[in-house]
């Protein structure tokens, strides 16, 4: 085995280096007040997609009752619905508790499938360049020139919707921004003199590619993560209101549907604002930090304001 193997010793080392490194970049962003106010929203967010079902005071598909016993159809907050009912009859607070979890689902694993499917896209294709640039970046284009919203709900109608398919049909369509990215920044990196060293003390392409090139991108990597975390929860939320939501799972977007639906959409503000608010307060809150966090990893961005 080559002398530039790397040992478990070295590997610990690198691994507390970007620990440390990403504990840094964290306390740097959250010097930004906006990116505060963003990491304050995503957390509330995240809690309430764990821990909202529980803290519903009614089930999401249950009536609401008042104390004689009747049902409350389509009212305004109240203190037994402190954000009103449905024209069904439901609650709307918890039906908006209940709808983060899938929101959070659907954000979550859709931002990290596309994440990192665009970073191992990008990464070979920058890296290895030629023919497999061409090949990868000719499935980039198509991708790009497919719309989503058509060829999602083609793909969907064929289908029973779950939330599972609707994240697999995201990552799908939305890796080809970040892949696009990723090339171009690792055409640069690889041209730098530490990569061709590492080349020539005996390096192989994979290593070289994950533990010389890839930690280089991937602040990008991480930026485009957490832009397509909002992606995905707006391209979700879009689908639910199409009617093309998993049916079993109360989301936001399908909260939308259901006002729409029961044409209540503009009379039943109480209804229409928790889960459109939510959605606008998540995606805004995921760019003011990563607009931060770019401004970091972006030296032209730093450049410009200086």
């Amino acid at each position: 085995m080559s002398g530039y193997a790397l040992d478990a010793e070295t590997a610990k080392d690198r691994l507390q280096s970007e620990l440390s490194r990403a504990r840094y970049t964290l306390r740097k962003v959250l010097e930004d007040n906006a990116a505060k106010i963003g990491f304050a929203i995503i957390v509330a967010f995240v809690f309430m997609g764990l821990f909202g079902p529980y803290l519903a005071p009614h089930h999401p598909i249950e009536h609401t009752m008042r104390a004689d016993g009747s049902m409350m159809r389509l009212e305004s907050p109240t203190t037994t619905a402190p954000m009103g009912t449905t024209s069904f009859g439901k609650d709307v607070l918890s039906q908006f508790l209940a709808g983060a979890r899938p929101t959070l689902i659907v954000g979550v694993f859709g931002g990290i499938g596309t994440g990192v499917l665009g970073f191992l896209v990008g990464l070979t294709s920058g890296y290895f360049g030629g023919r497999v640039d061409e090949a990868l970046m000719r499935l980039t284009d198509l991708t790009f020139a497919l719309p989503f919203l058509p060829m999602a709900l083609l793909i969907l109608s064929f289908v029973t919707p779950n939330i599972w398919l609707i994240t697999g049909v995201l990552v799908i369509f939305l890796w080809k921004m970040p892949a696009r990215v990723i090339r171009s920044e690792v055409m640069t990196v690889k041209e730098r003199t530490f990569v061709k060293s590492a080349r020539a003390r005996g390096a192989g392409h994979l290593r070289t590619m994950f533990l010389h090139v890839a930690p280089n991108v991937l602040g990008i990597g991480f930026l485009y993560t957490a832009y397509a975390f909002g992606w995905s929860i707006v391209a979700g939320a879009s689908l639910a209101f199409l009617g093309f939501g998993d049916p079993t799972m109360t989301s936001w977007g399908r909260m939308l549907q259901q006002v729409y639906r029961s044409g209540a959409m503009r009379v039943a503000w109480w209804w229409v604002f928790p889960p459109a608010v939510g959605i606008a307060a998540v995606t805004t809150a995921v760019f003011l930090v990563g607009r931060a966090f770019e401004e970091l990893v972006n030296p032209d961005l730093q450049t410009e304001q200086e």
